[in-house]
This record gives structure tokens, C-alpha cells and sequence, in this order.
């Protein structure tokens, strides 16, 4: 397998190279702003955990040239999605996966937070980060907020109990999907999410710390195998670790 990493040089890319030779595959290219993309030909696969302004230019640029990808940065939209798809087409030859979060541990929160969902009255989402991350909420907090709605309303639960009439602008946190999710940036952390699921006397906690990116690692390494085999985009990890849709 030959492997390229987009965004070489940052946090998560200098990990990403370090778990690619360590997996016995070959390292073509290491990419960081201002180094030429031209680099990356004869990769069979490119990882980019870069920045939400420069991913979407890489993702076309790998496309057009039928490089597959495994996609960690952040700020994915439903519109951003509808183009990738757009320029893959209907018979893509490459596969891209863009996934909110790579760490097994945080994809099974995601995943237990929906099932749990429609039998509590509230559900409500902190996520804590290093100060150094450029989006808020982060991905994996909007993502976990609207897997909980879709949960919801598959199930016609009620709507959330909230009497707030007064509140200063950001108390309550964001709306994401109708939950609410409450952003931390504080130093010497790397990721935490929590999700505070209530009703009437009892309260369910889920919750899942990255204590370091290594985490990461083997959710990113099983990624890159799958879009090997996998032509077309595929959003989330969730089809990789072979989990069910049906909730």
C-alpha cells in the first residue's frame, strides 16, 4: 500500500505518518501548505487532516486524479458531502471517507448516544478541546447531535422539556439538530465529549476521553484499507467497524 499524508507536518498528520510505516506500508509523500500536491501521484491512497478552508480543494484535486481518501478534518457540512459525491459521480473510481472521528472508542459513544436517545426525556452534549482547534462545536459533537435527533424522531419522542425565556446569547449553548451542545477550549486537553442523557430521576452518562492521538491510529489505519475496496463515499466509520444503521 502506498500511503500520503496530506497536513504531514501537524498534530494529527505526524501521528498518521508514524502508524503508516509502522504498518509496513510505504510513505510517498508527506504534504504540508506550500508543498506541491504533484507529490502525492502513484499514492494509492492520501490521508489529509489538514484545515476546513484548504480539505475540499484536496479532495477534488485527489478525485480528478483517482486517489482514494481518508478524510479527518473537520467542518464537513451536508452541502460540502452532496459535492464530494458530485465529483466522484456515478461510477467513481476512487473511494473518499470522510469521517468526524476516527477513534473507535468515540464512534461507539456516537453510536450507544443514538440507541439510548428516544428512551430519556433530555439529551444535552459537552465536548472539551485543546484551544488550538478551529472549529466549534467540534465534529463529532454536531454528528452525535444529529444521529440523537434522527433517533428522536424515528421513535416520535417528545420534544426536549426547556422553559428558557431569558438567556444571554450562548448560555444555553448551540442548537444543533434541536439538541443542545456546549463547547470547552481549555489547554492540555486533546478530546473529550460527553453525553447527558435524562429523564425523571435518573441520568445515563456516555462518555469518551482521548488521552492521546495514538487513539486515533487504528481507526484511521482500518479506514485506509477500506477505501482500497470501497469506490464512492462513505461518511463515518461506522460501515467500516461494520456497525448497523438501524438503531
Amino acid at each position: 500500500m502506498k500511503v500520503a499524508v496530506f497536513g504531514a507536518s501537524g498534530r494529527m498528520g505526524t501521528e498518521v505518518c508514524r502508524a503508516v510505516v509502522e504498518a509496513g506500508w510505504e510513505l510517498v509523500a508527506g504534504i504540508d501548505i506550500g508543498d506541491p500536491r504533484n507529490d502525492a501521484l502513484g499514492a494509492d491512497v492520501a490521508v489529509d487532516f489538514t484545515h476546513p478552508d484548504s480539505v475540499m480543494d484536496n479532495l477534488e484535486w485527489l478525485v480528478t486524479h483517482g486517489i482514494g481518501a481518508v478524510v479527518g478534518t473537520t467542518g464537513f457540512t451536508p452541502e460540502r458531502l452532496t459535492q464530494v459525491q458530485a465529483w466522484l459521480g456515478d461510477t467513481p473510481v476512487s473511494g473518499v471517507l470522510v469521517a468526524p472521528n476516527f477513534s473507535i472508542g468515540a464512534v461507539l459513544m456516537m453510536h450507544f448516544s443514538a440507541v439510548a436517545a428516544p428512551y430519556f426525556e433530555s439529551v444535552e452534549i459537552i465536548e472539551a478541546h485543546h484551544p488550538g482547534k478551529a472549529d466549534a462545536p467540534s465534529g463529532t459533537a454536531a454528528t452525535t447531535a444529529r444521529l440523537v435527533d434522527e433517533a428522536r424522531q424515528a421513535a416520535a419522542a417528545a420534544a426536549m422539556p426547556d422553559a428558557t425565556t431569558h438567556e444571554v446569547p450562548g448560555a444555553r449553548g448551540a442548537a444543533i439538530a434541536g439538541v443542545r451542545v456546549h463547547s470547552l477550549r481549555l489547554p492540555g486537553l486533546i478530546a473529550q465529549q460527553e453525553v447527558r442523557l435524562t429523564s425523571g430521576g435518573e441520568t445515563l452518562t456516555i462518555t469518551n476521553d482521548a488521552r492521546s492521538r495514538a487513539c486515533y491510529m487504528p481507526g484511521v489505519l482500518q479506514g485506509i484499507r477500506w477505501v482500497e475496496a470501497h469506490p464512492g463515499l462513505t461518511y463515518g466509520l461506522e460501515p467500516v467497524l461494520g456497525l448497523s444503521q438501524e438503531r
